[in-house]
């Protein structure tokens, strides 16, 4: 079966879970957007891997490296990718997709659940809880995640990007501490 959106997915999950939630959501959106790849920089040998691990049964391809297709990129795409795999639960290929879905939707334009295609930023906390516990832990004052991503890569570059010396004093404080709508 060749799945259209993200419902036709959800017919083939072998295991329901925020994982398995995440990477349908993802690869759903980008159907939905007619975007390609739908997960960036991962290479069709790994994502039908993914395919047969997570919906098997269905029959669709990555379109990485397929010229005819829209590019999506990020001069920090590579960087979150490191990021999220240094700080991976486990060194396994499920969370190395894990990390280049979330990679992916991380560039796309609202909050990081909505462009994984998640009901909340409470599943994509858990999932993050979960699946990258030591970035959940960093993120202790529960900053909005992409916001707390750009920060940490921020950091590990030597690079300041704080307004004031402390975020409670910052003018842009609700926009990384805020409520998400």
């Amino acid at each position: 079966m060749k799945p259209r959106n993200i419902q036709d997915l959800l017919t083939h999950v072998r295991q329901p879970g925020t994982l398995s939630a995440a990477l349908t959501g993802v690869i759903g959106s980008g159907l939905a957007a007619g975007r390609r790849p739908l997960i960036r920089q991962l290479s069709e040998a790994r994502f039908q891997k993914l395919m047969n691990e997570f919906f098997p049964g269905c029959e669709l391809t990555n379109g990485e490296g397929n010229p005819g297709l829209r590019p999506t990129g990020s001069d920090e795409f590579d960087d979150l990718v490191t990021l999220l795999l240094d700080h991976r639960a486990e060194p396994s290929e499920a969370l190395a997709w894990l990390a280049f879905a979330m990679a992916t939707a991380a560039m796309g334009e609202n909050h990081l659940w909505q462009d994984m295609g998640l009901e909340s930023r409470n599943l994509l906390s858990a999932l993050i809880g979960e699946h990258f516990p030591q970035l959940h832990a960093l993120n202790s004052a529960n900053m909005k995640w992409k916001k707390f991503f750009y920060r940490q890569l921020c950091e590990r570059a030597g690079v300041p990007i704080c307004k004031a010396p402390h975020c409670r004093e910052c003018c842009d404080y609700a926009a990384c501490f805020g409520p998400e709508s």
